[in-house]
């Protein structure tokens, strides 16, 4: 798979799609802190942050979100209704879930609990990814941050990512995030994660045959 689908619907259907595959993101990435098996990388700054600042994990997150949201603007890359919701909605949503105790007693369990709670919070994630990307209404702060540099830089969109996410990932284990197995499963399991998402929509039938009316974005082409 090459490209994303976008889901069929109006802009209402849409932005539900956009805000409940937020939501289900931030699930996946409690699952996935409470395993105690290490964070995907940019959460592993996040948590670096909170430990040694006065923000929680979730506020960090969205600390982080909106600076690298800023520096993408900056640099000349496109702001959608989406990119806003995603710097916003999943730290907020992360403390939520957090406060509510959705994943009780995960990190006092064996290991063979935890490493489902990993490998469950991957795939939740990736069901999370779909439907938000598949809102069709705007990339994420830092995969924007990505496509601009790659732009501007000439240098392949594969080895921006790898190199930001390495980047991220010593700064937050330099603040005290929690880097270990968890961090290289993500890495290795959030694609194959998303695509599934992707094709589990498609095989439903609920995206659509073609490309829906894009919604406004910021610097506008």
């Amino acid at each position: 798979m090459i490209a994303a689908p976008v889901l069929r619907g109006g802009v209402v259907v849409r932005a539900v799609s956009l805000g409940f595959g937020l939501f289900v993101f931030a699930l996946g990435i409690v699952l996935i802190l409470e395993s105690g098996l290490g964070l995907p990388p940019w959460d592993v700054l996040n948590q670096g942050i909170s430990r040694n600042t006065p923000l929680s994990f979730g506020i960090a997150n969205v600390a982080v979100a909106l600076v690298v949201l800023v520096v993408a603007w900056l640099l000349g890359a496109r702001i959608g209704p989406g990119t806003v919701a995603n710097a916003i909605l999943i730290g907020l949503f992360v403390d939520l879930l957090l406060r509510l105790d959705v994943a009780h007693g995960v990190a006092a369990s064996a290991l063979p609990v935890r490493a489902v709670a990993l490998g469950g919070g991957i795939l939740v994630i990736g069901v999370g990814s779909g439907l938000y990307i598949g809102a069709g209404m705007g990339a994420g702060p830092r995969d924007s941050l990505m496509l601009v540099l790659a732009r501007r830089s000439h240098v392949r969109i594969g080895v921006v990512r790898a190199a930001l996410e390495l980047a991220v990932t010593i700064v937050g284990f330099a603040l005290g995030g929690k880097v270990g197995v968890g961090t290289i499963a993500f890495a290795l399991g959030i694609g194959p994660a998303v695509e599934l998402s992707f094709r589990t929509l498609e095989w439903l039938s609920l995206t659509a045959a073609q490309q829906p009316t894009p919604v406004p974005a910021w610097p506008a082409e």
